[in-house]
C-alpha cells in the first residue's frame, strides 16, 4: 500500500529530499554565474571547454540521483510501513528431545527381608534384652520366657519314657520265657510222636503234647507282638520328650536374620501365648528395595539390570544408585502400570523404610519425540493443531499427533517437523493464510518426564 505525498512531510526521510534538490539547483547556479565571469574575463578556450563538460556532469548526476534516491527511500518507507501494520507473534522452533530421556517415577522404600517374631511357646517374659531401633545379627538373643508348665510336661514325658522303657523290657523277658517254653514242648511233642509211631503210646496222648507244642508257639507270636507295641509306646513317648525339649529351645527368642527391630509389643512379665502374640519385628535395611509403577508406555524400556538413581526431598544433595532386580512382566489391569522393584545399597543407613522417594530412569531412545510448549496447541473439533509459519511468515494451521504432557511441555509423534516455526499463543488474529511479523523465543529445553 502506497502512502499520499501529503504524508510525507509527517516523515522525517522525506523532509530531507527538498532541501537536497534546493542545494542542487542553488549550485548548479553558482556554477552558471562561474562560467559567465570566465566567459567576460576572456578565459582560455580549453579552460572554458573543460569546465562546461564539468558543470554538465555535475548536472546530469544530480538530476539522475535526486529522484532515484528519493524513490529509493520512498519504498524504504512504504516496506516499513507494510511491516509495521503485520501482526506481531511470538514464535519458537519444534525441537528433538534428548536421546537418553529421563522417566522419574515416585516410589515407595520397603525392607529387603522383614518378619514379625511370634512366641513359639506359652509362658511369662522373663528378660528383654533389644528395643526399637536396635541393629541384631543373625540368632542374636533378643528374649527369655519363662514356662514352668512345659517344664512340667517335660518330666512327666520323661518319666512315661521311663515306665515304657520298664513295660519293654518285661515284654522281652516274657518273650524269652515264651521261647523256651516253646523250646520245651517242641522236644516233648517230637519224642511222643516217636513213641506213638512204634505203638508205645496211645495216640490220644500224643495229640495232647502236640496241641501243648502249637499253643506255645501261638504264645510266642503274642508275645513278640507284644513287644513291638512296646517299643512303639516307647518311640511315641521318646517323640513327646523331643518335641517339648524343642518347645523349651523356644523359650530363648533369637533373630532370624541381621536386621534393625522397627517394633517391639512385649515387656517384662508379660504373658505370651503360641502364635498369637507378636513379640517384635525385625526388618533387614540394606540393601533396601523400592517398588513403582512403570507406564504402559515406557513398560518395553525399563529392563532388568538398568540403572536408577533415587533421591529424596529429605537429602537434596544426595543421589543413591540402584539395580532393577525384577519386574511384575503384567501390566495391572485397573492403572495400566508395570511393578518394577529396584533394590538400592544402604550401609550408612540413610534411607529408611516407608520412605516416598523420586526414581530416575535414564531411557535410551531411538527415535525421540519433539518437543513443543504448552502454549503452542490449539484444540479445535478436527483434532489438536498448532499454527506453523512458511517461508513468506504466512500461517498455515497443522494437525499433530500429541504425545505425553510433560507440563510445561508437550511431546508430538506426528504432524510436525524438527526446526518447523510454530506460533506461541495464537490469538484470533492469527488466520489461516495471514502474513504476520515473527519474533523468535527461547526454544523449549530438555524436561524430565515425570509422573
Amino acid at each position: 500500500m502506497t502512502r499520499s505525498t501529503a504524508d510525507e512531510p509527517h516523515n522525517p526521510i522525506h523532509a530531507e529530499a527538498p532541501g537536497e534538490a534546493a542545494e542542487l539547483r542553488e549550485e548548479i547556479e553558482r556554477l552558471k554565474l562561474q562560467l559567465e565571469e570566465q566567459k567576460r574575463a576572456a578565459a582560455p578556450h580549453s579552460a572554458l571547454r573543460h569546465l562546461v563538460a564539468a558543470v554538465v556532469l555535475v548536472t546530469a548526476f544530480f538530476l539522475g540521483y535526486v529522484p532515484r534516491q528519493r524513490r529509493e527511500l520512498q519504498l524504504a518507507a512504504e516496506a516499513s510501513a507494510q511491516k509495521e501494520s503485520l501482526p506481531e507473534v511470538s514464535i519458537t522452533a519444534a525441537k528433538r528431545a534428548s536421546s537418553a530421556g529421563e522417566l522419574v517415577l515416585p516410589g515407595n522404600i520397603q525392607a529387603i527381608t522383614e518378619a514379625p517374631i511370634l512366641a513359639r511357646a506359652e509362658g511369662y517374659i522373663q528378660r528383654r534384652y533389644v528395643d526399637i531401633g536396635d541393629r541384631v545379627t543373625a540368632g542374636q538373643l533378643l528374649t527369655e520366657i519363662e514356662a514352668p508348665d512345659l517344664d512340667q510336661q517335660v518330666r512327666q514325658s520323661q518319666a512315661a519314657v521311663q515306665q515304657m522303657q520298664a513295660d519293654l523290657q518285661r515284654a522281652i523277658a516274657a518273650l524269652e520265657q515264651g521261647k523256651a517254653n516253646e523250646a520245651l514242648a517242641k522236644v516233648t511233642a517230637s519224642r511222643w510222636n516217636n513213641l506213638a509211631s512204634r505203638g508205645v503210646v496211645s495216640r490220644q496222648e500224643n495229640d495232647q503234647y502236640q496241641s501243648q507244642y502249637e499253643a506255645q508257639s501261638a504264645n510266642v507270636r503274642a508275645l513278640e507282638r507284644a513287644v513291638d507295641a512296646a517299643k512303639g509306646t516307647l518311640s511315641a513317648s521318646e517323640a513327646n520328650v523331643a518335641r517339648l525339649t524343642d518347645l523349651q529351645n523356644y523359650l530363648k527368642v533369637r533373630a532370624p536374620f541381621a536386621g534393625v527391630i522397627t517394633q517391639r509389643n512385649i515387656d517384662v512379665g508379660a504373658l505370651v501365648n503360641t502364635g498369637s502374640t507378636m513379640l517384635f519385628r525385625i526388618a533387614q535395611t540394606d540393601p533396601l528395595r523400592t517398588f513403582v509403577n512403570a507406564p504402559q508406555a515406557d513398560a518395553q524400556d525399563i529392563r532388568v539390570g538398568q540403572a536408577a538413581t533415587l533421591s529424596t526431598e529429605e537429602l537434596p544433595n544426595r543421589k543413591f544408585r540402584g539395580i532393577v532386580t525384577r519386574s511384575a512382566n503384567a501390566l495391572d489391569p485397573a492403572s495400566r502400570t508395570l511393578l518394577v522393584e529396584v533394590q538400592v545399597p544402604n550401609p550408612d543407613g540413610k534411607l529408611l523404610p516407608g520412605m516416598y522417594v523420586e526414581v530416575n530412569f535414564n531411557l535410551p531412545r531411538s527415535d525421540p519425540p519433539l518437543l513443543l510448549t504448552s502454549d503452542t496447541l490449539v484444540v479445535r473439533p478436527e483434532g489438536t493443531m498448532v499454527a506453523v509459519l512458511d517461508s513468506n511468515d504466512s500461517v498455515h494451521y497443522q494437525r499433530i499427533v500429541v504425545g505425553r504432557d510433560l507440563g510445561n511441555q508437550i511431546e508430538v509423534l506426528g504432524g510436525l517437523k524438527a526446526g518447523q516455526r510454530v506460533i506461541v499463543n495464537p490469538n484470533d488474529s492469527v488466520e489461516e493464510g495471514v502474513r504476520v511479523h515473527p519474533v523468535l523465543v527461547a526454544p523449549p529445553g530438555g524436561a524430565k518426564r515425570q509422573r
